[in-house]
């Protein structure tokens, strides 16, 4: 997506941003279907590193580590600290923790990421590509970054003002990366443009919609599904998610984006 395009994404409504804490909901419910996520496909144990969004720690990511950890997965947390450096001030720390974990376990590393955590993500993989399994995000507005409500968030927690990410930025970003990417949506995002989160899909791309908020991604029970059964995919294997009939009633229209 380049700038032109950009521009014709519109940030969500205030409506939808104010409706946000919606999200908080899917917390008891993935209590409630506790036994049933316990069914999501299960694959090869590898390490798989989970990135916060903006403003967050290791501390909103705990639903989902703890469930790839029940998974069997080796699941590490950014250990960073909240996510509010500057755009890609913590690159080169992620890139080196991927190599690092890729080093000692043999295996390629899986990331995932959430908001600007996916992101994040997206740009370890082009560096190193070699190193990374595949990269799952949730709700990361990477084709069109400035398609936000996150202007007077950032000003916030940072007391700076926000500033746009530029055009080459923006073009890079919307670029395809070089490994299997699966990008997690819902429409009902108050946060980002839930249009700026969909991938060019393709080989080895795709998108996968959800029913909740962005806040709620993390804490959302089809979307940890959705992660299980990627994750599950053999090394160097790929076919498009489709979910199992158990669990088909969870997603809009089976799943695919619709534009």
């Amino acid at each position: 997506m380049s700038r032109d395009d950009e521009d014709v994404v519109s940030p969500p409504s205030l409506g939808l941003f104010a409706a946000e804490g919606r999200g908080l909901l899917d917390i008891p419910a993935l209590l409630a279907v506790a036994p049933l996520l316990a069914a999501a496909p299960r694959g090869q144990s590898h390490p798989v590193l989970v990135l916060p969004g903006l403003g967050a720690d290791d501390r909103s990511t705990i639903a989902i580590r703890s469930f790839l950890k029940h998974l069997g997965y080796n699941v590490h947390g950014w250990g960073l600290g909240r996510n509010v450096r500057p755009p890609d001030a913590d690159l080169s720390t992620v890139v080196s923790q991927v190599t690092e974990l890729s080093e000692a376990s043999g295996s390629a590393v899986s990331l995932v990421g959430w908001s600007r955590g996916g992101i994040i993500a997206r740009e370890v993989a082009r560096q190193v590509p070699d190193a990374i399994r595949m990269v799952i995000t949730l709700g990361s507005p990477f084709a069109a970054p400035g398609a936000s409500n996150v202007r007077a968030i950032w000003t916030l927690l940072t007391g700076e003002k926000y500033q746009p990410p530029s055009h080459e930025r923006v073009s890079r970003l919307a670029q395809p990366i070089p490994v299997p990417s699966t990008s997690i949506y819902t429409r009902d995002d108050g946060v980002v443009a839930w249009r700026a989160c969909l991938e060019v899909e393709g080989d080895r791309r795709e998108n996968v919609e959800v029913k909740t908020t962005h806040i709620g991604l993390g804490f959302h029970a089809p979307a940890l599904w959705v992660i299980a059964d990627r994750l599950a995919l053999p090394a160097g294997t790929w076919k498009p998610f489709r979910p199992s009939p158990m669990v088909a009633v969870w997603f809009p229209r089976s799943g695919r984006a619709r534009r």
